[in-house]
Parts: structure tokens; sequence; C-alpha cells
């Protein structure tokens, strides 16, 4: 039998216990344990949460990785094609962790109404477009369908509709410039306004609409298989970096690769910023429990003073006596985990499920509501981790325990 734990048992359990001195100490230190495990757990759900639909907005708009010819020099729009005669198109086989890959184009314009005008960079894409993400910023129509013959219907985003003063179902001329000779008329084109979509995303809404691909490729007197260049969508965004890499080895030396961390650098910047400030809240959240659990243990061994004393003189080591106590820290500390978890997780859940709580300036975040994600894994590992770590901190104030002699201890009052 556990001698040790079976003293903490009958320590906790003990009426004595609850009516002590130490029950309000030890109710704060519980309270201090429960609210920082919540702060930890909302810190790690919003900071997961902004990034995740920070990363899932710019994937819908450009995919996780963009292969183009090395003449566009990164540009905006597209200048040169690319053949889409090439092994990894329409499926890249050779490369693991790819969910899709799809044929793009893209091109300058002027949208002119008879009020106003807008720049914009028209995205033309075919029929093998993945629309899926860009459904959930659908506010109005439909999407367009380009798997049939060549159609005028384009998607616009909300800021722009609303700089034109357009809706659903009307129409307007967009003018694009030639490539090949400026001094000819810029090419005209009239489009119907199928859908409108707002992502919140500023940067991008501004700027695109969505046409079909086949009116870039004949602006541009492309051939019916060249393109702008390829967007591919990966299984695992934490995987870009090295699939970056890879695809970039497996594709021709004419062609370039350029994954989105790379194109919106400053945005990943800042959304990388979220994991410090995360961290720094989950140690000063532990700091300050293991300070208030120290404080408990300290009144807890000064109450059981006598009892140690009893323990010592019976031939109980140090290490044993200080053992007892510990075991008594971590129950403790595991009813603060329980009661966190319970409302930290309850609150997730509320947020979550009822968006409750809202940007003041849903602009500079690109989203109106607060958003939060976390995994399973994540909760137990940071429950594993406070336990671990507090009862760590508690292991120096515990050594007071092998200063206390049998016969002071036993006479202390």
């Amino acid at each position: 039998m556990n001698l040790e734990y079976f003293i903490a048992k009958r320590l906790i359990t003990g009426k004595e216990h609850k009516i002590s001195i130490s029950a309000p100490i030890i109710k704060i230190a519980i309270a201090a344990i429960a609210i920082g495990v919540v702060m930890m757990l909302i810190a790690i759900a919003t900071g997961e949460g902004l990034k995740y639909k920070i990363r899932e907005k710019v994937t819908a708009f450009n995919g996780h990785i963009q292969i183009s010819n090395y003449d566009n020099n990164r540009s905006e729009v597209s200048v040169s094609p690319v053949s889409k005669q090439q092994d990894f198109y329409p499926r890249f086989t050779n490369v693991e962790g790819i969910a899709h890959v799809q044929a793009v184009a893209t091109k300058g314009g002027i949208i002119r109404t008879a009020d106003t005008f807008e720049g914009i960079i028209a995205k033309g894409v075919g029929a093998d477009y993945y629309w899926s993400p860009i459904h959930d910023f659908l506010v109005a129509g439909t999407l367009p369908d380009y798997t049939g013959e060549l159609n005028s219907d384009v998607l616009i985003s909300k800021i722009t509709a609303s700089r034109l003063k357009l809706g659903v179902g009307d129409s307007f001329f967009t003018f694009f410039l030639r490539d090949d000779d400026t001094n000819k008329m810029p090419n005209q084109r009239k489009f119907n306004i199928v859908g409108i979509y707002d992502s919140g995303f500023e940067e991008i809404d501004d700027k695109y609409i969505f046409i079909d691909i086949r009116h870039i490729q004949q602006m541009n007197k492309w051939a019916d298989d060249e393109v702008g260049n390829f967007e591919v969508l990966l299984d695992n965004f934490d995987d870009i970096d090295a699939k970056s890499n890879e695809i970039f080895g497996k594709t021709v030396s004419t062609l370039d690769t350029k994954s989105i961390r790379d194109k919106y650098y400053k945005i990943f910047e800042w959304i990388g910023l979220f994991d410090f400030n995360t961290a720094l809240i989950i140690g000063i959240m532990i700091i300050v429990g293991g300070i208030n659990m120290i404080t408990a243990l300290l009144v807890l061994i000064l109450e059981r003073t006598p009892m140690i004393g009893i323990l010592k003189a019976l031939g109980t080591t140090n290490w044993s006596i200080r053992k007892v106590f510990l075991y008594n820290a971590a129950y403790l500390i595991s009813i603060g985990l329980f009661w966190g978890n319970l409302i930290g997780l309850g609150f997730i859940w509320l947020q979550g499920q009822y968006r409750l709580f809202k940007f003041p300036n849903p602009e500079e975040y690109y989203i109106e509501y607060i958003p939060v994600h976390i995994n399973w894994v994540t909760v137990l590992l940071l429950n594993i981790g406070v336990l671990f770590l507090c009862l760590l901190m508690l292991l120096i104030p515990s050594y007071i325990i092998t200063k206390i002699t049998p016969v002071k201890a036993i006479r202390f009052e």
C-alpha cells in the first residue's frame, strides 16, 4: 500500500480539513488555478482561431502555393503564360499531401459605370476551380458557373459593388489594356454580376473579381491550354514550407514556386506574434497559480506541523512526508484544472456556436467576430504541463519539512 497516498487521502477527506484555518487559502489557490486555466484556454483558442481564419481567407484567394513562369517577375497580373501540359496538372502525383491543383490567370482592368470607375484585378478561373472556400464568403446571389460555354457571369466583392453602386443582376463594362500594343484601344468586356462576396479581408476584396479564364486567354491571345499560373492546395497548411521546396524541386527549371507565406509575409509575421502573446499569458498564469499553491502548501505544512513531528518520530523519511503534501497539492491542482477546463471550454464552445463577442474594429483583424479554434491534444498537453510545472515549483517550498524537528513539532501549537 502507498502510505503517502493513504495519509494524503485521509487529510483531504477528513472533516477537519474543510473547517481548518487553511480552508479559505486553499479555496483561493484552487480559484487561482481555475482562473489561470480559463485564461490560458481562451488565449490559445482565440490565438489559434484568428490564425486559422486569416490563413483560410488568404488561401481561399491564392491557394497555398503558386507555380508560375519566371518571366512573370512575381507580378500581380499574369504576363507570361504557362502551358497546362505539365506533369503536375491536373493531379500532382509525385508529391504527397497535395489536395488540388487549379489553373488561373489574372489581368488588370478598370470597371467603369455612368457615375464612377474602379481599378480591379480580374481573376480568370475555369471548370477546375475549387469554389468551396469562396462559397463561405458569398453574401448575395450565386457562384458563377464556368463549366459550359464562355459566359459573362462575374463574382464581385461587396466593397467594389458598393463603391460602384451595383448589385446582383446588374451589368458593367470593364476595360483591359492590351499587352501587345499600348497604342490600340483597350479590350472592352461587358459582365453580369451573379454573386457578391465579402471575406472581410479588405486587401483582397478591394482588388479581385472572378471571371471566366477564357476571357483573359482571348484578350492576351493565348492558346486554349495556356494559363497565367497554377494554384496548389495542400492537405495541411503546416507543411507549406516543406511542400513549397519539394514542389520547386519537382517542376521544370523554367517554373518558379511561391508560397502565400512569401506573398503575404507581413501578415504572417503579424499572426506569428500571436504565439508569443499566448506563451506569455500561459507563463504568467502558471507563475500566478504556482505562487498561490506555494502559499497554500506552506499553510498546510504549518497547520500539520504536529503530524509531521509524529511521523518523523515514527521513523518516516523527509521525502515520504514531502510526498504526502505533494499528493495533497496535486489533488488541489486537479480540482482547479477541472473547474478551469469546464468553464474555459464551455466559454469557447459558446463563442464558437453563437459568436457572442465581436471585434470593435474588425477591419484591423479581417473578421467581425472573435474566432476560436482548439483541439483536444492541446487541452491535454496544457493540463499535463500545468500540473507538472506547479508540482515542480512546490518541490522547493516542501523542503521546509526537512528542517522540522520531531520534539519541537509535537509541542507546536
